[in-house]
């Protein structure tokens, strides 16, 4: 089954609309303070649990026409003072350091979701330096802290590149204290599970990391796996999907709702369309209502107050101690 017949069979089963009427909660954004722009699909890394599809043969990305569109919508957009800018790998984007110059010169708080390994890649010998002369947080993920777990959730040889590029943004000064320039790691479960409790992982990693290889940094973040693309087809052919949904429905916990990032989000995609979440872009779930694009309206507060889209996914945001972009909820 190709990964869009199997999201839409997950929507029809499972009902996350249901769940809400049950516990009488009406989901509509609160004021708007980030805008997530995914550059596209471009990728240095293939990884079992990626959303978005996202690999080295992906040619999907931002083109220059749109990056400019995106900074235009965003003068006119005053209350939205964090920049979320992810992919793929955002920084093989042609653009992504125009993006990062021209919202820091907006006085934007700038973050970068990174996969670390980007850093090693050749054309990217500067990317550290440009990331902290720009202040820009980086959002990195690193499923574990073993070899073993990490190349088997994101191929081989991985996890030692991927310590190379922190301990690289370590000597620039990220994650130490006082320097400003923040790092914070993300984990996510290696297969069908909810993570652990989020302050005890971070404990257990940062002793570990710092024994082992001398490295810091500031916030562990821990995020559920999403039940789309390709994620929920590794559980499709290993017959998982349905215990992993059941899993996330029987977890629901209705006091991470008030929290969810898609309440105080907006997510634009590469070709300048907008959505919810990055989730729901990579669904194609549009905003409710007509189609809305960077260039059909003139500020960000245009969405303000509107009806959000939601589907069978949305558990996986909602269950347990709840999961964002940002960690846990509660």
């Amino acid at each position: 089954m190709d990964s869009s017949s199997l999201n839409l069979e997950i929507l029809k089963k499972y009902n996350f609309a249901n769940h809400l009427r049950r516990e009488g909660i009406t989901l509509k954004r609160k004021p708007l303070t980030t805008l997530q722009i995914n550059l596209g699909k471009k990728c240095n890394q293939a990884c079992h649990h990626c959303h978005v599809d996202a690999g080295p043969k992906r040619t999907e990305q931002m083109d220059q026409k749109t990056a400019e569109r995106v900074i235009a919508i965003l003068k006119n957009s005053p209350s939205v003072g964090v920049i979320d800018i992810t992919g793929g790998a955002p920084e093989l984007n042609p653009n992504f350091q125009f993006l990062v110059t021209e919202a820091k010169m907006l006085e934007r708080h700038v973050m970068d979701r990174c996969n670390l390994t980007i850093l090693l890649e050749k054309g990217q010998e500067n990317l550290a330096e440009f990331l902290a002369e720009n202040e820009v947080e980086i959002v990195a993920s690193l499923p574990c802290y073993s070899s073993e777990n990490v190349d088997a959730q994101r191929g081989r040889g991985v996890f030692e590149r991927s310590i190379k590029g922190l301990q690289e943004l370590n000597q620039l000064g990220y994650g130490k204290p006082e320097s400003g320039l923040v790092i914070n790691l993300v984990y996510n479960p290696i297969g069908g599970t909810l993570p652990p409790p989020q302050a005890s992982l971070e404990t257990e990693y940062k002793n570990r990391l710092k024994a082992q290889f001398g490295i810091e940094f500031n916030n562990l973040f821990t995020i559920t796996n999403m039940p789309i693309s390709r994620f929920a087809s590794q559980l499709y052919r290993n017959d998982q999907l349905d215990n992993y949904m059941n899993l996330l429905v029987d977890a629901f916990n209705p006091s991470t709702v008030d929290d969810l990032m898609c309440r105080s989000l907006i997510s634009v995609g590469w070709q300048g369309n907008f959505y919810d979440c990055d989730f729901n872009q990579m669904l194609e779930m549009e905003v409710p209502g007509m189609q809305k694009t960077l260039w059909s309206v003139n500020s960000i507060q245009h969405f303000q107050d509107n009806a959000i889209a939601i589907g069978s996914h949305c558990f996986g945001c909602a269950a347990g101690s709840g999961s964002s972009c940002g960690g846990t909820l509660s």
